[in-house]
């Protein structure tokens, strides 16, 4: 059985070939997501939701970021950190089954390892400022205890 941090990562990745490679859905999902979930079906399940679900949204996820970025513009952002935060925003809107508190702290780590030094700071505040905004707008579907900070 596969852990989630694991999943997660594995989303990044193929998030990442189908922005660098605009390739089909299907095949990212066979050759990178399938193979690294090790016949784990819930845990491909889990991660083939949450990449179909971040590629379709991801220009309504660049919509949500923008207006958050004080003194910055979108395509400065480093593509694994943008990347990133389209999945955490993804599991705000369309996991309600997962605490924001959760979702943040792994993006925060994700993006540790696999982007800039700074990247985790950057992740952390963002991601704190999202969150307030989209609960604010009655956005989230969470209503369980600890679901929402």
């Amino acid at each position: 059985m596969s852990n989630r941090r694991s999943l997660r990562e594995s989303v990044l990745k193929a998030v990442y070939a189908h922005h660098q490679g605009g390739g089909d859905a299907a095949h990212i999902l066979k050759t990178i997501l399938v193979p690294e979930t090790k016949e784990d079906k819930e845990g491909l399940k889990f991660a083939e939701n949450l990449f179909l679900k971040t590629i379709r949204s991801s220009e309504d996820f660049d919509t949500i970021i923008s207006p958050n970025l004080k003194n910055w513009d979108l395509n400065r952002i480093a593509l694994v950190d943008r990347l990133v935060l389209h999945i955490a925003i993804c599991e705000f809107l369309y996991f309600d089954d997962i605490p924001t508190k959760v979702t943040i702290n792994e993006a925060i780590e994700i993006a540790k390892k696999f982007s800039t030094g700074n990247s985790g700071k950057f992740v952390n505040g963002l991601l704190d400022v999202i969150r307030d905004n989209l609960k604010e707008q009655g956005r989230f579907n969470k209503t369980g205890r600890g679901l929402v900070d």
